[in-house]
């Protein structure tokens, strides 16, 4: 008996195919009939999702990924038919392929193929009209879409200060706030103090998020306020503030009222191109700047990683501070931290003191073998066999002489584990073994020679976190257990 996976998919479009539940209950019934067993476990479903791309896809991903492991979990890849794997004849080929190199066979129960050439001829075939359909239903939504706007339809969701009623936009509670944002920038406040402003008030976007500065500038730039709609009809957004070549052509005169009048759009707009210009926004760094505490230090407000600022100021920030939302400035010098980093390691080696990391499981022995995974496929076993005795394949008897060596093998599984995590956690619970490693971290940080990213590694080997206390103007580390 082989086991299977059933990849189920349902797309954004109105098409004329089966449901979730239809689709599972045919690939149940094609796998009784040949010898296979469906797990729950490995049901991967994507519901509402077109098939055009596969990175768009997370059931779609997470099952390529158990079927490339080591010790594949399932043999075959059951679908209702091709176009539920995907509408991309290129992506088909490629991931099937990889599939077949890893012993994997994908199935469509309502598309049997012949064996060899003609059979493969048939499949790309199938996969190029698959994709056809697509491209095809694809023009005529847009279509659709482009004939909404023509009529003033709104074809999005409304933005901020809006509802949605019989197919217009209407302004609503929440428009003279967006008329205050346009006068407040106008008035020469910036994007991050207008988000913490109005996080501080409390004030939520529609999807329950404090505001930061990305969602203000977004609505800063937004032409909806001043009448217009804005699609793009080669996806993606206008970029209307930007200068886009195309941005005119992505806007259509709407039918609904505006909020802000258009001097005072165009004003803004104004502002944040000499913004661009002055500060050089929008431009792209070359190279990611690199530094030894990179990513371990954390803000003691919001737990958001600090960041250098910029390459010619050598000091860290809260990430959610510079978007607006967190509201504590947590500004620290990179030096100076490397410099109480460092003394705090010599410290802690004289007097043996290395705090643990509540909140961080035990660095993982590398040495030892994964017993959890170890532990998880017996376990799958077990459920394998139990569906195959419920699908009347093993008798009583053979059912219970397998449930027992399974059950068997599982106790001598977690009793190595326990002994492993009893012999790992003594060892790393000893300060004395556990200075030496510090004395080891010491010396790549100390030397000069070693690249801040050598330096970085070393200490995240010993360190879980370090939480920037801004009240007490101290450095909390935490070490691994």
């Amino acid at each position: 008996m082989r086991t299977a996976a059933a990849y189920l998919r349902v797309s954004t479009e109105k098409q004329d195919e089966y449901s979730l539940d239809s689709q599972l209950k045919l690939i149940r019934d094609y796998a009784a009939r040949n010898d296979m067993v469906v797990p729950d476990e490995f049901v991967f479903t994507d519901d509402g999702i077109s098939g055009r791309s596969a990175r768009k896809r997370p059931a779609f991903n997470q099952m390529i990924g158990y079927a490339k492991a080591t010790e594949k979990p399932f043999e075959v890849i059951l679908v209702w038919k091709f176009s539920r794997f995907a509408r991309n004849q290129e992506e088909s080929i490629v991931y099937k392929s990889m599939l077949a190199r890893s012993g994997v066979e994908v199935i469509s129960i309502s598309e049997p193929l012949a064996e060899g050439p003609f059979g493969s001829l048939i499949e790309r075939i199938l996969e190029w009209m698959d994709e056809f359909y697509s491209i095809r239903l694809s023009g005529e939504v847009k279509r659709g879409m482009a004939e909404k706007l023509s009529r003033g339809e709104p074809v999005t969701a409304p933005s901020f200060g809006y509802d949605i009623i019989d197919k217009r936009y209407i302004p609503n509670a929440d428009a003279d706030l967006v008329r205050r944002i346009f006068r407040d920038y106008l008035g020469g406040k910036g994007m991050r103090t207008i988000a913490t402003e109005l996080g501080q008030a409390g004030i939520r976007t529609k999807r329950g998020n404090p505001p930061d500065n990305r969602w203000v500038e977004y609505m800063l730039t937004n032409p909806v306020y001043i009448g217009y709609l804005r699609w793009n009809k080669a996806g993606g957004k206008g970029n209307y503030h930007r200068g886009g070549k195309d941005c005119e052509e992505n806007l259509y005169p709407g039918t609904h009222e505006p909020i802000v009048d258009r001097e005072l759009f165009d004003a803004v707009q104004a502002r944040i191109a000499s913004e661009a210009a002055r500060f050089g926004r929008y431009q792209r760094r070359e190279q990611p700047l690199e530094w030894m505490l990179k990513g371990l230090v954390r803000c003691s407000c919001c737990g958001a990683t600090l960041i250098r600022l910029t390459a010619a100021c050598p000091s860290m920030q809260c990430h959610n501070y510079g978007r607006g939302k967190c509201h504590t400035s947590h500004c620290l010098s990179i030096a100076k931290a490397n410099r109480l980093i460092t003394q705090y390691l010599e410290n802690a080696v004289v007097t043996l003191s290395f705090p643990v990391d509540p909140e961080q499981p035990s660095r993982p022995d590398t040495d030892a073998p994964d017993f959890d995974h170890l532990i998880d496929v017996e376990n799958l076993k077990m459920r394998r066999i139990m569906e195959a005795y419920e699908g009347g394949i093993y008798t009583l008897e053979e059912f219970a002489s397998r449930k027992a060596a399974l059950a068997a093998q599982i106790a001598d599984l977690e009793q190595q584990r326990q002994d492993a995590q009893a012999k790992f956690k003594a060892a790393q619970l000893d300060p004395v073994a556990f200075s030496e490693k510090v004395l080891s971290v010491l010396e790549i940080i100390r030397d000069p020679d070693q690249s801040e990213s050598a330096k970085g590694q070393a200490l995240r080997s010993i360190i879980s976190r370090i939480v920037y206390d801004k009240a007490n103007a101290k450095l909390l580390v935490f070490f691994y257990s």
